[in-house]
């Protein structure tokens, strides 16, 4: 379902005015409505951001509706399409364009639902589209969230690597971009032997997609995603209350195929391409063992530490490829550690980058659009924990601590200094509900992304 479903074309007549205040603005208001002003004292309502007040009308029906915003609009006026009575709403008065777009997008994030094993039950209240409002920002962001959310949200038995693979392909189709995918044996022909070593102990073949878009000579930009579609652990396998959102660990390939699909939407003026090494971390008898080692396409070896350290195993093929030709911004997104989530909690993914200017832009724009992030270092110091005792690197240290720079570091490994590089360590899912934020898969760190992309690549 479109994300701007429950944003509407309509007569503005017959919808119910809504009139957003700060609550500095409250007492101001209240002068000019002493009729309103008894009843807004008696339900105490005080315009705290993300709440409402009901006013009658004359004619004993709901005459209109009073909400507090304050400073995340977003997700303030994310409370009221299930809050409010069903029917169809307008806001009263002129709004600055900032705060319209985010009034949009608020409303149209907060009528996401995962319906596709069982209906939905209830309705959402409808918005006309405010005035002001970036209309195809507003589409472009919330079709490409509700499609993450989507991705994630399916579980394993519906969302393995091919599936995830022809959900790329579907987005490629869209926008008439190429779509190519390696699959099973034919990784180790195309020398993509890390991605093949991880997934093949899985009924269901590994895979490199290559999604390219956009005209050859514009300026490159290059996403990779995780896109580990359920992680057993391998061999080193996970306990069952660390194992039961394992249908989440392709998120990063879920995010950086939103990020690209609202690249695409907005047809920015560059050279598109996503790289997403999907694969299932299964157990059978040609599963990774703990101290094989594994060839990497970039020649290097990686000795097996901890076969439940996969992601990052997969990921250094395709950074490996991603660097090969040298793009203006290189983004990778994964769910690649505990560690950043005992550091940062489950809802602020962690940044490492190459660059400094390129982590300000970004940490600049997370903090502009709502959209969290928090920088941790790439210490270089750390480096000596990754050699290995018979391959040139390790993928699990023997060291408790610092586990998400240890894992950011083994990427670096692949990538260098040859492009500006941004990895995102992330959660992927909401693990409560929260207004516009359902519990669930979740499209961490891509408003802010595609932010960056867009001053970066929009003349």
């Amino acid at each position: 379902m479109p994300a701007c479903t429950h944003l509407i074309d309509g007569d503005a007549t017959a919808s119910v005015p809504l009139t957003p205040l700060r609550k500095a603005d409250l007492p101001a208001f209240l002068e000019h409505q002493p009729a309103a002003a008894r009843w807004i004292g008696a339900v105490n309502f005080a315009a705290e951001p993300g709440t409402h007040c009901l006013l009658p009308g004359v004619d004993g029906g709901l005459g209109r509706v009073l909400f507090g915003f304050g400073d995340e609009p977003i997700w303030d006026w994310a409370v009221l399409p299930e809050a409010l009575p069903p029917g169809s709403y307008r806001i009263d008065g002129a709004q600055p364009p900032a705060e319209a777009t985010a009034a949009a997008l608020g409303w149209a994030l907060a009528t996401y639902r995962f319906d596709r094993y069982r209906k939905s039950a209830g309705e959402f209240a409808r918005l006309i589209w405010p005035a002001a409002a970036d209309r195809e920002a507003v589409e472009r962001t919330g079709d490409a969230t509700f499609l993450v959310r989507d991705l994630i949200n399916t579980p394993a038995s519906d969302m393995g690597p091919a599936e995830l693979a022809d959900a790329i392909a579907a987005v490629a189709d869209r926008f008439s971009a190429r779509c190519t995918c390696i699959e099973g044996d034919a990784l180790l022909a195309e020398n993509y032997p890390a991605v093949h070593a991880v997934g093949r102990a899985s009924a269901r073949a590994p895979r490199l997609v290559d999604l390219m878009w956009g005209d050859e000579s514009a300026p490159k930009l290059t996403l990779v995603g995780k896109g580990v579609c359920f992680d057993s652990g391998g061999l080193d396998i996970k306990p069952a209350g660390a194992m039961k959102l394992m249908k989440k660990d392709m998120g990063g390939a879920a995010v950086m195929l939103g990020l690209a699909q609202m690249v695409m939407a907005a047809d920015l003026p560059l050279r598109l391409r996503l790289l997403v090494p999907a694969v299932e971390n299964s157990i059978s008898g040609n599963a990774l063992r703990p101290l094989d080692v594994v060839p990497t396409r970039q020649g290097r070896t990686v000795e097996i530490g901890n076969t439940d350290a996969e992601g990052r195993v997969v990921l250094a093929d395709a950074l490996a490829e991603a660097v090969a030709e040298e793009p203006a911004l290189l983004i990778d997104c994964a769910t690649l550690t505990g560690a950043a989530r005992v550091a940062l909690g489950t809802e602020i993914p962690a940044l490492f980058a190459n660059d400094d200017l390129l982590a300000d832009d970004i940490l600049a724009r997370s903090r502009e659009c709502g959209d969290p992030l928090w920088r941790l270092p790439l210490w270089r110091p750390y480096r000596r924990h990754l050699r290995a005792k018979t391959a040139e690197l390790t993928n699990a240290p023997d060291l408790p601590f610092a586990g998400a720079i240890l894992a950011a570091l083994f990427l670096a490994e692949f990538v260098g200094q040859r492009c500006p590089w941004a990895h995102l360590d992330m959660m992927a899912w909401n693990t409560e509900r929260r207004p516009g934020r359902p519990e669930g898969g979740e499209a961490m760190g891509m408003r802010a992304l595609y932010a960056v992309i867009e001053d970066r690549f929009r003349p």
